[in-house]
């Protein structure tokens, strides 16, 4: 509990949106974004992360999520966003990602370990704004 509460006041410092989905009076589902890595070089990258309850999946909720992370983190100048989905199996995510214009631009075999097997990491990636067209 201590190490969600610390990434929230994070992302929060940092003025990143931090969005929670309701469905039905109930939490159906959360999304963020945050730096792609703290170096100087990537200031202008995030990370996303959404996650969307079990019973909430195939419903909308992690699409309109990702849809309004985006639109929040064009409006602040950011420039990419790249989304690392734990496992090549996520259909869900990939789709949802793939469906909001990410392209997969690779995956890390067996780089993780979770629920008891070896899992991948695909590395989705996706323009904001004007990219890297020009200059920030």
């Amino acid at each position: 509990m201590e190490e969600l509460e610390r990434r929230y006041r994070d992302v929060l410092d940092r003025g990143l949106p931090y969005l929670v989905a309701e469905l039905e009076g109930a939490i159906a589902g959360y999304g963020y974004c945050a730096p792609y890595r703290a170096r100087s070089a990537y200031r202008y990258a995030l990370e996303d992360s959404v996650y969307v309850r079990h019973d909430a999946i195939g419903r909308g909720v992690g699409r309109r999520l990702l849809e309004e992370l985006i639109r929040r983190c064009e409006d602040l100048g950011y420039r990419q966003i790249i989304a690392v989905i734990g496992d090549s199996a996520n259909a869900a995510s990939i789709g949802v990602h793939a469906a909001c214009g990410f392209l997969r631009v690779g995956t890390l075999r067996s780089v993780g370990f979770k629920f008891g097997r070896w899992v991948d990491s695909v590395f989705m990636q996706r323009h904001l704004g004007r990219g890297d067209s020009t200059h920030p």
